[in-house]
């Protein structure tokens, strides 16, 4: 990964446990309220300088840099059920941070691929797995036309924008294995019904949302669904 990036995270970020998931660091911003358009974003939400300030050096939202409910809940589901990705390939789709990614290795995954288009997100992928001693591999870009090899995919939050979830629903339907994702109870959620089904709710603490926690739910991909 380039150290420019690598040096940018850093340089914005320190390194403290994941709230809901205590047992793994992440290097994240100073909590502070979501800036108005990220997902949770409503009428409660404040600003916060340091949001506002690394997005606007970043030149987009820094995902990477915050512990979002969907991926929290995710990854405590991951290290809670270890079987779900023990000895499997894992794919873990628009990463951000890579908390899922470094709950699957952490968790026994045979090979877990950490997927963003965001660079900066993928020079956090490497520090978070290189402070949790874990090996998770990067790969940049959208892959959301293609077909996912992997034998399990993780998605933490990908159901707060329209557009977004009109291509992701295809994109995990044409998995040939086990789909899992994690959605935050949202006005803003776009999950499409009867595609999924519930596996798992956690409450979680989600200083970067509208209220201090969030009921956030674990589906899996119905086979019902898959065509």
């Amino acid at each position: 990964m380039d150290d420019d990036a690598e040096d940018f995270v850093r340089a914005h970020t320190r390194l403290a446990p994941v709230p809901y998931v205590p047992e793994i660091r992440l290097r994240l911003i100073t909590p502070g309220a979501v800036p108005s358009g990220a997902p949770g974003a409503g009428p409660a939400a404040g600003g916060d300088d340091h949001v506002y300030e690394l997005w606007e050096r970043a030149g987009r939202l820094p995902f990477w840099a915050c512990p979002w409910a969907g991926g929290q809940a995710l990854a405590r589901h991951v290290l809670d059920h270890p079987e779900i990705v023990r000895g499997r390939t894992v794919l873990d789709l628009a990463t951000g941070s890579g908390l899922v990614a470094v709950a699957a290795a952490l968790a026994g995954a045979a090979l877990v691929v950490a997927n963003d288009v965001d660079p900066y997100a993928l020079a956090a992928v490497g520090l978070n797995a290189r402070a949790n001693g874990v090996a998770v591999r990067v790969a940049e870009g959208d892959l959301l036309d293609g077909t996912p090899p992997q034998q399990v995919v993780l998605a933490g939050d990908v159901y707060y924008e329209e557009p977004l979830a009109r291509r992701v629903t295809p994109f995990l339907s044409r998995a040939r294995g086990d789909v899992l994702i994690g959605v935050p109870d949202r006005a803003c959620s776009y999950l499409p019904e009867g595609v999924f089904e519930q596996v798992g709710v956690h409450h979680v603490p989600a200083y970067l949302e509208d209220t201090p926690s969030k009921r956030t739910t674990i589906y899996r991909l119905s086979a019902l669904s898959v065509t």
